[in-house]
């Protein structure tokens, strides 16, 4: 290892920052939280008394005393903020989604690779109890051919809330905030699909930006619906997964974020642990199997890694891109009533292995 910690600059100290970013890079050996970005350095020292606050966000992102920079800020802000630190020579890591559009993404990842920098995108929910429960069933071959594949993130939420994820703005709306998390995790298993089809739609009174989204990637005879809403008070699964061979069932959520809202740090005991059994289908029944644990520091554990040469980027560029160009494809559906074929070239659709 390193001889010393790679110090880190977080710039956003908003729900992301503060729930997530900094519990997590605090907990991961190798790492120095050394300073924080934020207008509020009130909220920030109640939390991290001994941390820097820095109130411009582009002197945080360029402060030399960083190593890796971390950007969590609104989602608008994103490509101008990674654009400085990779320019100052940082190791950059951005919040998800990486850009507002695919073009912005495509000249990071240039950037990226003239500054011979690491530039990786946030995607916790790989290292989630229930996505790694599902992963580990088909990589297994237990599920036999996947031809139905289905992923929730419902939320009930009647009442609009004041943040900027609910306003008016680029990059706002569940789409944005919820779809990268369930676009990845599919992509991940199966690949960038062949088409998109999409349907996004404002439902809460006094909402102004989407808050429903049902999304269907389609790949060959193969189905894979995500969808995100916030107003679903229970019913329905995190995830149900039909193959040749039988069905699994997960019914709850991985518990690290409600974990982390409760203060718990993570890798203490009982961190990651998920009770919530998976309900297996079959010819011959019904049973149970474990969840795996899940542990979101794994990937800052990668980030830091890859950035001493010890091993690979977790979430690469060339995913990222890929991700967007689906994220874009499902609101331009939407927008058009018709199915979309993600604007990739060959060589950017194998981002991510496709089964």
């Amino acid at each position: 290892m390193h001889s010393a910690p790679l110090r880190v600059a977080l710039v956003g100290y908003g729900f992301a920052g503060k729930t997530f970013h900094a519990p997590l890079i605090a907990a991961t050996p190798g790492l120095a939280l050394t300073l924080i970005g934020s207008s509020d350095a009130a909220k920030v020292h109640a939390d991290r008394p001994d941390v820097e606050v820095i109130g411009d966000p582009l002197a945080a992102v360029t402060d030399p005393r960083a190593d890796l920079v971390v950007i969590a800020t609104p989602n608008d802000s994103h490509a101008p903020l990674a654009r400085a630190a990779l320019s100052a020579g940082k190791h950059v890591v951005v919040d998800k989604p990486f850009t507002l559009d695919i073009g912005e993404a495509r000249e990071l990842t240039a950037l990226a690779e003239r500054h011979g920098r690491l530039l990786s995108v946030f995607q916790n929910r790989r290292w989630d109890s229930d996505y790694l429960g599902v992963k580990q069933a088909i990589d297994e071959g237990r599920l036999g051919e996947v031809v139905h594949f289905e992923s929730h993130i419902d939320r009930f939420r009647p009442q609009v809330r004041e943040r900027w994820r609910e306003q008016a703005g680029p990059g706002t709306g569940v789409w944005w905030d919820l779809g990268p998390h369930l676009a990845d995790q599919a992509l991940c298993l199966f690949g960038v699909p062949d088409r998109v089809v999409a349907s996004i739609a404002v439902q809460r009174t006094g909402a102004v930006v989407a808050d429903w989204a049902h999304v269907l990637f389609e790949y060959g005879q193969r189905r894979a619906i995500l969808h995100a809403g916030m107003l679903a008070a229970g019913g329905s699964a995190r995830f149900v997964v039909h193959g040749t061979r039988g069905s699994l069932l997960k019914p709850r959520a991985d518990q690290q974020e409600a974990q982390l809202l409760a203060g718990v740090i993570p890798g203490a005991a009982g961190w990651g642990e998920d009770d919530d059994a998976f309900v297996w289908h079959d010819e011959h029944g019904h049973s149970a199997l474990p969840a795996p644990a899940g542990d979101q520091r794994r990937y800052y554990m990668a980030v830091r890694d890859a950035v001493l040469g010890l091993g690979a980027n977790p979430v690469t560029p060339a995913q990222a891109v890929a991700l967007m160009a689906v994220l874009e494809a499902a609101v331009q559906s939407a927008e058009q009533g018709r199915a979309v074929t993600p604007a990739l070239s060959a060589q950017e659709r194998g981002a991510f292995d496709r089964r």
